[in-house]
């Protein structure tokens, strides 16, 4: 992953908009608990981000992603290609470096289109617990098959 170039770093997103969920973290024993209200600059639609290239100017505390540091996050969703190549894992058939199709990661079901309730603008931080889901850190079953169904 260090050797790899930006763009190709950048290929490893699958386009899921997952990891641009709110989310919440139990301070006793750390647990990430996803919420359905997306970052300001999340397109619930495209599930990508607004003004990806001024991103971390616009959210300060946008994480950028890092060979060194997705090995260690612990709120990247289970899908996340990122964290499956750092794992030595194969990437799912809907990837879109597998598939050649940027489409397959909505229609197995694992991308927020349709699924973000609303913004951070829009939703009070004390309100965030209201909104707590589970369906990021799960693999629809879809999926999990070994190829297109």
């Amino acid at each position: 992953m260090e050797e790899m170039s930006g763009p190709e770093w950048e290929s490893l997103c699958d386009g899921c908009g997952r990891c641009c969920l709110n989310k919440l973290e139990d301070e006793d024993t750390g647990h990430i608990y996803f919420t359905h209200i997306g970052c300001k600059l999340l397109d619930g639609m495209s599930c990508g981000c607004k003004d990806y290239p001024n991103r971390s100017d616009k959210v300060p505390d946008c994480v950028r992603l890092t060979p060194a540091n997705v090995r260690t996050l612990n709120w990247l969703p289970p899908s996340c290609g990122y964290k499956l190549v750092a794992e030595g894992r194969d990437l799912y058939w809907w990837h879109p470096l597998v598939s050649g199709d940027p489409n397959t990661v909505h229609e197995a079901g694992v991308s927020v289109r349709g699924r973000v309730e609303g913004s951070e603008e829009d939703t009070p931080d004390e309100e965030l617990e209201d909104h707590i889901v589970q369906w990021p850190a799960l693999l629809p079953k879809r999926a999990r098959l070994k190829k297109r169904p």
